[in-house]
């Protein structure tokens, strides 16, 4: 949970007089520290989220770096990206975006480190709102870093302070202030937008410096605006007597943040500021009919009821289209015209949807989608098209050949569709919090569209936690960042990219089905050992290998990607049970190297495995659930021979043509796996080293197994296989119920 402080620095006159004085306070925001994993996929970046407040002059960010470890590690990279509104869309594998998918790179750091770094970041004038900040290592290179094992290990700790004025004056509209700005302090105010502003203009006049008597020069840089790293403030410098700056398509219903400050140093200017806006249209509203509330359950198009709103509104300059919205899932929502799916557009006036997208919904992905009805377009009239801008936070008024879809402060995204081409589409990953506005215009090549006075386009806006639930090569994830919830794909068999689509480096259908064989068949290797244990006696032990093997065989054909998977039951059951029988049968081995009486074997059998079964439900992937069960039991060994050579007198060691025949052998086996299970596996030989780590450790099983223990061998034990003829007796093979009672073998 984020330290948050308030800690007033510094005070000036705490009024909303004309001098332009306004009082700041700092506050500090602390995030704990994180370690950093290698990309592979957005799932490794660190994703951190701050909350930058209105009116924010100055906001820093102090990014540190440490090294977990005392290894000797080279230097790496770490990568940060920063972004306003939502989290970065970041791609340093390099990999290709799916289609109509449109992103812009965030704003990206790179921190060397060894063992401790500290960067800093500052922003001026930051666009309020919540920021995201992700950190990363460079791309993975596919080795498997067994958890538990010490390797270098890095941790990424960001901290936000931020500097705020909490009593900024406001410049009302047709209202002139009147400020005083200096080369350190420059002069801040706020202006209110209201909604259906067009443009908006804010000009200095009157300027004079104290510096300098009879000075009527105004050397100052004016800036409207806040700065979000991708969009910037709009800034023009002014030289002489007046000043002004406009901007077109402002931001609606939001507070605009308004900055002067002095071009020369120790220069004071003393000025006057005013601003106005432009109402150029104010869009009419198509009304909502009590009898169509039911058009956002229905897939039906309601024509004749758009048809009717549509010539009522026809001399309003832009027709306001009703929009409805529900929510289907976590981080799925689905929008749609209320009055049916249909939305008349003309050449005269465009028409307007708006969407209202919450805060969860940039963590997930935004969808447009445009449909052309084509009953009332001439075939073959490519003049004619449907432009369409989705533009986030103000409204394109007037679409056509001459605008382009980008509003004062923000970049849109602009779609076709013409009766070549009747559908479009595009795709937005994390999507900015905000209002969204789709404005559809009917445009020609020509100054006459035709016959076409107006067509139908089906708009619909829907937000999905992945692009295309990322297809058939990935797994779309929820993952979660205190309490922020985003999704991210998860690919398979060598396919990359944002939604699994890149399939430059994708594993042939071939290589899937041999990697599936090689890792199932090669658990076969098991079956000598359940053979030599069953035949020396150890038939508990038998079970447990034959357990092993099975589960083994179908974890491996349950986590293979692609078309050679199988699954018997879920993958986390045959995950716990592979693991489960992988340490019981080193822990029964090594138990039954020891030659211990059947009572506390078979004791020591069962409390090991409900501790093994404990601890790998605690954490499964851990490298001590398999190295302390071998210890374990490696020790207790070493113990009971100490015990009996102690006891007899002399050394008790087993002879040395069991040391060069059976355990040493075995031995090397166990070594050799484990090292390719801890140091050799990397992503592309997987299939390889897993399976000899199969193999190695059934073989290994079966050099360490002790001889038949002498208590049964001097008894006669036999494996008893007149089972299977007890249970035919009971049918007509045997003569007489007495032969199945008193049968002597």
């Amino acid at each position: 949970m984020s330290l948050y402080f308030v800690l007033v620095f510094a005070f000036a006159k705490a009024t909303f007089g004309d001098d332009g004085e306004v009082t700041f306070v700092s506050e500090l925001s602390s995030k704990a520290a994180q370690k950093l994993s290698k990309y592979g996929w957005y799932g490794n970046a660190r994703l951190q989220r701050f909350h930058i407040p209105e009116e924010t002059a100055v906001a820093r960010w102090i990014f540190t770096v440490t090294k977990g470890h005392s290894f000797d590690c080279a230097e790496r990279n770490v990568t940060i990206h920063v972004r306003q509104s939502a989290p970065p869309v970041v791609n340093p594998t390099g990999t290709a975006f799916p289609n109509v998918t449109l992103w812009r790179p965030p704003h990206s750091l790179i921190l060397p480190v060894t063992s401790l770094s500290v960067a800093t970041f500052n922003v001026s004038d930051p666009a309020p709102g919540d920021w995201f900040v992700a950190a990363h290592l460079p791309e993975d290179d596919g080795r498997i870093e067994q958890k538990g094992f010490p390797s270098c290990s890095y941790f990424f700790q960001p901290q936000l302070s931020v500097r705020r004025a909490i009593d900024t004056p406001v410049l009302q509209t047709g209202a002139s202030l009147r400020q005083t700005a200096r080369s350190d302090e420059p002069a801040r105010l706020k202006l209110y937008v209201p909604q259906f502003a067009s443009s908006l203009s804010v000009s200095v006049a009157d300027c004079s410096s104290a510096e300098v008597a009879g000075s009527a020069s105004c050397s100052l840089v004016l800036s409207l605006g806040s700065d979000s790293l991708l969009d910037g403030p709009v800034r023009v410098k002014c030289s002489g007597t007046l000043c002004s700056a406009s901007v077109a398509d402002p931001p609606w219903d939001t507070w605009l943040r308004v900055v002067v400050e002095s071009s020369e140093d120790n220069r004071t200017v003393t000025f006057s500021i005013a601003s106005n806006y432009t109402e150029g249209c104010k869009p009419k509203s198509e009304g909502l009919a009590a009898d169509n509330v039911s058009g956002l359950h229905s897939n039906s198009s309601n024509t004749k009821g758009s048809a009717a709103t549509e010539v009522e509104s026809a001399s309003a300059c832009v027709g306001s289209v009703p929009v409805g919205c529900e929510e289907d899932d976590f981080l799925s929502l689905r929008c749609t015209p209320v009055n049916g799916p249909g939305v008349g557009v003309r050449r005269t006036r465009p028409a307007l949807l708006t969407y209202p997208l919450p805060a969860q919904a940039t963590g997930a992905t935004l969808n447009l989608q445009l449909t052309l009805n084509t009953t009332n377009v001439t075939p073959g009239n490519s003049s004619s098209a449907v432009a369409a801008c989705l533009s986030p936070r103000a409204p394109i008024l007037r679409l056509g050949a001459d605008v382009t879809c980008r509003t004062a402060f923000f970049e849109g995204y602009g779609v076709k569709v013409n009766s070549s081409f009747p559908k479009s589409a595009l795709r937005l990953p994390f999507p900015a919090s905000t209002m969204w506005y789709l404005t559809l215009q009917l445009t020609c090549d020509g100054s006459d569209c035709g016959s076409e006075s107006a067509v139908w386009v089906e708009p619909e806006l829907f937000v999905s936690a992945c692009v295309d639930d990322c297809g058939a090569f990935g797994e779309c994830r929820l993952l979660r960042s205190y309490n922020y919830l985003y999704g991210a794909c998860a690919c398979k068999a060598g396919w990359r990219g944002w939604a699994c689509t890149d399939g430059s480096a994708a594993q042939s259908p071939a290589r899937q089905l041999a990697a599936t064989l090689l890792l199932t068949l090669s658990n076969a290797a098991f079956l000598p050992a359940v053979a030599v244990a069953v035949k020396r006696g150890y038939v508990a032990e038998a079970c447990v290998y034959l357990f092993t093997m099975f589960f083994s065989t179908f974890y491996h054909a349950c986590d293979q990607p692609g078309i050679a998977v199988l699954c018997i039951m879920s993958y986390d059951a045959l995950q716990y049970c592979d693991f489960l029988g992988s340490v019981c049968s080193v822990w029964v081995t090594v138990l039954c190297m020891a030659c211990l009486r059947n009572t506390v074997k078979y004791t020591l059998f069962v409390l090991g495995t409900l501790l093994i079964a404990m601890s790998l439900q605690l954490d499964r992937k851990g490298l001590w659930n398999l190295l302390a069960p071998i210890l374990a039991a490696v020790v207790l060994l070493l113990a009971v021979w100490a015990y009996r050579g102690i006891r007899r007198r002399r050394c008790y060691f087993p002879p040395w043509q069991r040391w060069v025949f059976y355990l040493i052998p075995g031995g090397l086996c166990a070594l050799v796996g484990v090292c390719l299970y801890v140091f050799a596996e990397t992503e592309d030989n997987y299939l390889y080293t897993h399976s000899i780590w199969h193999i190695l450790v059934a073989t290994c099983v079966v050099f360490l197994l002790p001889p038949r223990e002498r208590s049964l061998a001097a008894q006669g034990w036999r494996p008893d296989w007149n089972w299977m003829r007890r249970c035919v007796c009971r049918t007509t093979l045997c003569p007489s119920s007495k032969d199945e009672l008193y049968t002597v073998t």
